[in-house]
């Protein structure tokens, strides 16, 4: 345990131990808000479809649509993350990693953490019924696929697939709030986002190897092992392909191409340099992607904009 009272063992000097009200840390943890690289992952397919759909009318998306996809991606990142720790709470005891979360260490009973996802759930409508009505129901009929996650991990070696259709949803968002309906180049960007969600996470998931192992749950990092750099290499070149092809598509040009090409040597520099028995590493490539989403959507403003 971390000299923080509370601490998530793998979110060690972060605002939430260091400044939030005690009170509030724990809620905030339950919320990963010490750990926010999640919403931002989430966040990208969202913005991603919005640059998609402006590269196809010529125009920037909306900062309002922009804006709402951000708060929206925190709040039901934060939802997401509280249902995956109560229906993983005597699992999470039993990992080095995740024995220190709020609900296994004791910090928030069951109860409250349910209370606190419904608050978060209920920012997370808020913000989804400032759409269309068109966006409202393709938002509503993701909650089936974040509902049925975290349980995947105990059945299939492919838990990976179903956070990448929960994690890709945001790539059917963008496109619909601007346009009010859903068109080949949004599906498209959909398949592409969730081979990129497989692969970052097969890298994540390769921190908890030996303790999945020992407890039974299963992984494309077990499934992968020691071939983890050439599966990468299949989901990533699958990634670049798709959303590429989605840019194309949508009407994107030179600097959209240039903007792809970037994302996918920020993928292609993941795989050459992954590690996959050093924990601390996976984490800081995982991570990475972040930066290599914001490449990718920057380059689609621009090109919407020129």
């Amino acid at each position: 345990m971390s000299e923080v009272p509370g601490r998530v063992a793998d979110a060690a000097g972060n605002w939430v131990d260091g400044r939030a009200p005690t009170i509030a840390r724990p809620y905030l943890r339950l919320a990963r808000l010490d750990r926010p690289i999640g919403a931002w992952l989430l966040l990208m397919p969202c913005w991603w479809s919005a640059g998609l759909a402006g590269m196809a009318a010529d125009r920037l998306p909306s900062l309002w649509h922009i804006a709402l996809f951000f708060i929206g991606a925190f709040a039901m990142r934060g939802a997401g993350c509280t249902w995956n720790d109560l229906v993983d709470r005597n699992l999470d005891g039993k990992v080095e990693r995740t024995r220190s979360r709020p609900i296994p260490s004791g910090q928030v009973t069951v109860t409250q953490a349910a209370v606190f996802m419904l608050a978060q759930a209920l920012v997370g409508l808020l913000v989804l019924l400032q759409f269309n009505l068109f966006t409202i129901l393709t938002g509503l009929a993701s909650l089936a696929v974040v509902a049925i996650y975290p349980f995947m991990k105990r059945v299939t070696y492919w838990p990976q697939i179903f956070l990448g259709l929960a994690f890709s949803w945001g790539a059917l968002m963008g496109w619909p709030a601007a346009f009010g309906r859903l068109d080949g180049a949004a599906f498209v960007l959909y398949a592409g986002s969730i081979a990129w969600v497989i692969g970052y996470d097969t890298i994540y998931a390769h921190q908890d190897r030996e303790d999945d192992l020992m407890i039974g749950i299963k992984s494309t990092a077990l499934l992968f092992g020691k071939n983890t750099p050439a599966m990468l290499t299949v989901f990533y070149t699958l990634a670049v392909v798709l959303i590429g092809l989605a840019g194309l598509m949508a009407g994107g040009g030179v600097i959209f191409v240039l903007g792809l090409l970037a994302f996918g040597v920020h993928l292609a520099w993941q795989i050459v340099t992954v590690d996959i028995d050093d924990p601390a590493h996976c984490l800081k490539l995982f991570r990475a992607n972040r930066d290599a989403g914001l490449i990718l959507f920057g380059a689609m403003l621009i090109d919407a904009l020129v």
